[in-house]
């Protein structure tokens, strides 16, 4: 048997490690004028920011959302809801990493996290790259983003959103 993430056995086990996966949604409709936009842990200036309890950053939170999931560790509500003040315009990045810190520590390591962000603004490809390495600091995270050919919230310019995967292995 090779040993790869998927096959490696326990230690005196010959029982393989099963990878677990979780998906994360997050939705933000467009804020007040004047706000700043920020998505997937790096600001867009002249553009229009997202409404929410933190700085809206819909990629950040999905991908916090995924890791939740496939841990069984709560969601982005039960771990970071509007309860919190300490919340209150928090960053994706610093939620995401959060959220890692709490993964890790209910015994998972962090495979990765495939993030699409659904969207007709802003302008995302230039700086994709920049945004995957920006949210790996926290988690392994790759974004790539689409539209929606005008269809629905996200077609018509209203807000963004972004559905995320995770892929965790326990730590044994």
């Amino acid at each position: 048997m090779t040993d790869t993430p998927s096959t490696q056995n326990r230690p005196g086990s010959q029982e393989p490690v099963i990878p677990r996966v979780g998906t994360g949604v997050d939705v933000h409709a467009f804020g007040e004028e004047n706000t700043e936009l920020w998505i997937a842990g790096l600001y867009w200036p002249g553009e229009r920011g997202l409404s929410g309890h933190s700085d809206g950053d819909v990629v950040a939170h999905a991908a916090a959302d995924a890791l939740f999931a496939a841990s069984g560790t709560g969601d982005l509500g039960s771990n970071f809801g509007v309860d919190r003040p300490d919340m209150a315009g928090a960053s994706g990045v610093r939620i995401l990493s959060e959220a890692a810190a709490i993964v890790r520590a209910a015994g998972f390591e962090i495979g990765n996290i495939s993030v699409q962000l659904i969207g007709n603004r802003p302008k995302f490809s230039p700086r994709r790259a920049e945004a995957s390495r920006v949210l790996s600091e926290a988690a392994s995270v790759i974004v790539i983003a689409t539209t929606t050919d005008g269809l629905g919230l996200t077609g018509r310019s209203e807000g963004v959103a972004a559905v995320a995967t995770a892929l965790l292995y326990p730590v044994v």
